[in-house]
């Protein structure tokens, strides 16, 4: 349920794209809170706000902010486009909430992407990452761009995570690194709107012309510590998407050296479970070369349906030193845990090899 606060902006901190932090001053005491403009309008020192207090209250990681819901006193003026028509889309996500938003997805009547969206088939064999966190974005990027620096880029967002694409700073900072970022299901805030995953990558191919494509969820994820209830089993799926789709899944493994908790250490059951029982189609799995042999071990069971491909890691770790944003995960930096970073950029560098097989197949975007 929604815990309620009103309070008034003594501060504005900080801004990126898509989200302003603000200091708000309550009946608690003041607090770190988010207002996203696009949604809520933009707040000024002064201004009373309506908060939802329910994440920074319960102390969660990402979601750790007092959250904008409204500015009673100061609304935003409606959007410039008819909204009693479908020709600026109707595409509704974070559907029957106080703050569901409308915009034009990719593939509607109204887009300019329609034609292109409605003969798109095939993802022309791809290759598209998959990982379980959004921290692993910037490195599977590094060991796409230590490969093959001229390759375009898309991000899919899926709906695990945060909901607004405005939330993430790693995507403020990749700006210029990405070809853009397709937002799907619940998720919204991207350069373009899709209502599934599956359109979402046909997207980043088809409209983004992307070589390779990153899937995964926005910061912040569903974890409570047992077998299936966590966001990543959607990892398996969207494996399952994009082999149906004719791409080439690219399964980036969730390793371990620095997470303290033993369903993370080493092999995250996160990855065993969603490739391993969720994913119904067949990934490659890279591994760093020289990776322990006990986790080599620990992930024969996934050599069933996947292949377990070695990388050479030469150049990674100057390459996620090298990231245009800070590495962190669950509040680890890459010293800390260099294997779950290492493991990342493993697979964007095999992702962006299979480019060169695409291109002596005559592919004309791996070509480029």
């Amino acid at each position: 349920m929604v815990r309620w606060r009103s309070g008034t902006v003594q501060a504005v901190r900080r801004q990126w794209r898509g989200a302003v932090e603000l200091s708000v001053l309550t009946g608690d005491g003041p607090v770190r809170a988010l207002a996203y403009p696009q949604l809520v309008g933009l707040p000024e020192i002064g201004d009373r706000v309506l908060l939802n207090v329910g994440a920074l209250v319960m102390g969660l990681g990402t979601g750790g902010y007092a959250l904008v819901v409204a500015l009673p006193d100061r609304l935003p003026p409606d959007p410039v486009a008819d909204g009693t028509t479908r020709d600026a889309g109707h595409l509704v996500k974070a559907r029957y909430t106080p703050l569901q938003v409308i915009g034009l997805g990719v593939d509607e009547e109204a887009s300019p992407h329609r034609a292109v969206m409605a003969a798109a088939t095939s993802l022309d064999g791809m290759p598209v990452v998959t990982a379980d966190l959004h921290s692993a974005l910037p490195a599977i990027l590094a060991g796409i761009r230590a490969t093959r620096a001229t390759a375009k880029v898309a991000y899919v967002m899926t709906d695990g995570g945060a909901l607004p694409a405005w939330f993430s700073r790693t995507l403020d900072g990749l700006s210029g690194e990405l070809a853009g970022t397709v937002t799907t299901g619940q998720a919204f805030g991207g350069d373009l709107e899709a209502g599934t995953v599956h359109t979402g990558l046909l997207a980043a191919r088809h409209v983004l012309g992307a070589d390779v494509t990153v899937v995964a969820q926005g910061p912040g994820n569903l974890g409570t510590g047992t077998a299936w209830g966590f966001s990543g089993v959607a990892l398996g799926e969207a494996v399952n998407a994009i082999g149906t789709l004719g791409g080439r899944p690219v399964g980036s493994l969730r390793l371990s050296t620095g997470d303290g908790r033993a369903r993370h250490h080493g092999v995250s059951h996160h990855s065993l479970t969603a490739y391993g029982k969720v994913a119904l189609l067949p990934a490659d799995l890279p591994v760093p070369d020289g990776l322990d042999p006990a986790l080599l071990a620990a992930l024969e069971p996934l050599t069933a349906r996947h292949r377990l491909v070695p990388v050479p890691v030469g150049g990674l770790d100057e390459a996620l030193r090298a990231s245009p944003v800070p590495l962190s995960t669950m509040g680890r930096t890459l010293d800390e845990d260099h294997t779950y970073f290492l493991a990342a950029a493993a697979a964007g560098r095999h992702a962006a090899g299979l480019l060169a097989e695409l291109a002596h197949e005559g592919d004309p975007v791996a070509d480029r």
